[in-house]
């Protein structure tokens, strides 16, 4: 059963793929929204995370666990980067992002997890994986960089909604999370881009290329998702009157005024609102935010799967291995 379900979110995903290289992919939007389907997508994304937190590890544990292959591991790996997938394609419209409905939370943090992942990044440019089979090593790690990536892409189209979301959606991205200063660290550290033998390596579609030097200063997509993610979560009037402009968030965002160069704006001049509002806040005390009473939804999908499962992991494990 779990196999039939990975191969339909694959039909889908490339579908998707596919329809949207033609502009067409209003069809399959229309489909996802009316049948339900994006929260259990969202379900299908924590369930695999889920598996390779909890259950995965033990599998590697256990002596009599000596596969004859992995593909059936792999599987399981490239399940999560094909919903990923799926999501970044048609998360770009409002309806999908509204039909969300209370797993947007899972989907938030998700999209915080893996953004904190991609900051991390150890020096070697890799994040760090233990994957015992050496064959899984190098894919799992490339895998979890790029599944990382496209989650950077689905939480930006999320901050896109920010005047439709749930209250306590805000109040997760703002405040839970700052995700403002995680973005702030992501514009420092560019995990996109590396220097190898003198020469400028950035990644783009699925891969590494050489920058030329002519191309040096021009903005990629990925970098463009973390500025459009800071403008829509610094400049929206809602924003500003729930997230904490405290000294520590204040002294890390004004950190962004030496990347906003004129080049810069040049390629995205929305930036400029962006520019004038750090000049503003660098030289003000910003009011601190009203104390409200928030009633906080917490994320459905993560504490479900781990209390349903809690004290059962090695036992499923074990299950699993046969």
């Amino acid at each position: 059963r779990w196999l039939q379900q990975h191969e339909c979110v694959e039909k889908l995903n490339m579908h998707a793929i596919l329809s949207a290289s033609m502009g067409q992919e209003q069809f399959l939007t229309d489909l996802l929204v009316t049948y339900a389907k994006i929260p259990v997508l969202i379900e299908e994304l924590i369930s695999v995370e889920i598996w390779k937190h909890k259950i995965f590890p033990v599998l590697c544990r256990l002596e009599d666990f000596k596969p004859r292959s992995t593909f059936p591991i792999y599987m399981v790996l490239r399940h999560e980067g094909s919903i990923i997938n799926l999501l970044e394609t048609v998360f770009f419209y409002k309806e999908i992002c509204q039909s969300a409905e209370y797993g947007i939370l899972d989907l938030i943090d998700y999209c915080h997890r893996k953004l904190t992942l991609l900051a991390a990044r150890s020096a070697n440019g890799q994040i760090a994986v233990l994957v015992p089979p050496q064959e899984l090593q190098e894919q799992t790690e490339t895998m979890e960089f790029e599944i990382s990536l496209k989650a950077l892409s689905v939480l930006r189209f999320v901050t896109d909604q920010v005047e439709s979301l749930p209250l306590s959606a805000l109040t997760r991205m703002l405040n839970t999370h700052n995700l403002p200063c995680l973005l702030v660290q992501l514009v420092e550290c560019c995990p996109w881009s590396c220097r190898e033998a003198g020469k400028l390596k950035k990644f783009e579609n699925g891969a590494w290329h050489v920058v030329p030097p002519e191309d040096q200063m021009k903005m990629t997509k990925l970098d463009g998702q973390v500025w459009l993610a800071l403008l829509n979560l610094l400049l929206s009037p809602e924003c500003q009157r729930k997230y904490h402009f405290d000294g520590f968030n204040k002294s890390q965002l004004l950190k962004l005024r030496a990347f906003l160069t004129d080049v810069l704006i040049d390629q995205l001049p929305n930036l400029m609102e962006l520019q004038r509002f750090l000049s503003h806040l660098a030289v003000t005390e910003p009011a601190p935010p009203k104390k409200d009473l928030v009633l906080e939804q917490v994320p459905f999908f993560w504490d479900h799967i781990c209390k349903k499962n809690a004290g059962k992991w090695e036992a499923i494990a074990k299950h699993q291995a046969k």
